[in-house]
């Protein structure tokens, strides 16, 4: 398959892109450049924006504001040959009707002027047995697995994942990983949205969080939140019951000097290095932080896709130091001593 992304050189971009429902911005000024035959996770809660994003970058949401361009052409004025070169697996899709696998992917396929063998992708999808099955009587993991036959069934070169593995069991889940390891070998550029941080850093190339409507970070996997979010967290109570927290770079040598202080190991003594998933949710709490903050004046949106009640949900973690309420947590050098932070006894 040859990829061309077109003029504007990166495959995707988004320039300034914002979306309101009434006075409420569900998506917030977000940019970003996805160069041709990368794969980039967009993280984030529920209600954070993902779905929207991914809307306005296949034609089905207007932007209220700024611009996004795939393969060069603006989807709000998409041809359909430019259709014929995209894929999507949208989070939600409509009724099957009385069909088969087998008659669904086949119809599917007669769309594409160059579509793969809707056999080999009905197996690659993990329905060969299925084939013969009527889609509306298939699981619900089932039916998402024919959602994705449909979405790759064209060979896109740009292709839209909206939390594709929802659903799926984990022998399914990793079978779909290999089917999109392949799709990245042949080059096609993909935009995956999931709640699974194993999946993004399986596939991704790069990943976004994004939080309140808001990009909050772009990076590697192993880069998001920067260097510090991966500093090691010293944790323990002290005689009066105090927990006390802090970073450093150097837990051993910490750890040995805060032994000679007390005298003897304190009470329930840890050394925890942020996982990503502690990261992720140091970023989203920061993100709704802010977005609470902005927006603590604004009209409620009585619109579901504009609700943003449950990015507030995951500001509690019991390995991340810089949510808790009364903590404020100081990242340290290499020195050993670091300064130490305070939270009343539970």
């Amino acid at each position: 398959m040859t990829i061309s992304p077109g003029p504007d050189g990166p495959a995707i971009t988004l320039a300034g892109i914002t979306k309101r429902y009434g006075t409420r911005p569900v998506v917030s000024d977000v940019s970003l450049a996805i160069p041709a035959g990368e794969t980039f996770a967009l993280l984030g809660p529920n209600g954070a924006g993902k779905s929207t994003t991914v809307g306005m970058l296949t034609g089905t949401v207007r932007p209220s504001a700024g611009h996004t361009s795939v393969l060069g052409t603006d989807p709000l004025r998409a041809t359909r040959a430019w259709k014929s070169r995209v894929g999507v697996v949208r989070q939600k899709t409509g009724e099957p009707g009385p069909y088969t696998v087998a008659e669904l992917v086949g119809h599917f396929a007669a769309l594409y002027p160059n579509p793969r063998s809707p056999e080999e992708v009905i197996a690659a999808v993990g329905l060969g047995s299925h084939a013969g099955s009527r889609v509306g009587k298939l699981s619900g993991g089932q039916q998402r697995r024919v959602d994705v036959a449909l979405g790759i069934i064209g060979s896109p070169e740009v292709l839209f994942l909206d939390e594709p593995t929802t659903g799926f069991d984990p022998a399914a889940r990793h079978q779909f990983w290999g089917l999109i390891e392949s799709l990245q070998a042949e080059g096609t550029t993909i935009l995956l949205t999931t709640h699974y941080l194993e999946e993004a850093a399986r596939l991704a190339h790069r990943a976004g969080v994004i939080a309140g409507g808001e990009l909050v970070a772009v990076d590697t996997i192993d880069g998001l939140g920067g260097p510090e979010a991966r500093t090691p967290v010293v944790s323990w109570r002290d005689e009066g019951g105090v927990r006390r927290r802090a970073r450093t770079h150097a837990p051993s040598a910490f750890v040995a000097e805060l032994l000679a202080e007390t005298g003897g190991e304190p009470a329930e003594l840890t050394v925890v290095r942020p996982t990503l998933e502690d990261i992720y949710l140091d970023l989203i709490a920061e993100g709704a932080d802010a977005d609470a903050d902005t927006d603590a004046d604004a009209d409620t949106d009585t619109d579901a896709a504009a609700a943003g009640t449950n990015t507030t949900n995951t500001n509690t973690n019991t390995n991340t130091t810089t949510t808790t309420t009364n903590t404020t947590t100081t990242n340290t050098a290499a020195h050993p001593t670091a300064t130490r932070a305070e939270e009343p006894a539970a």
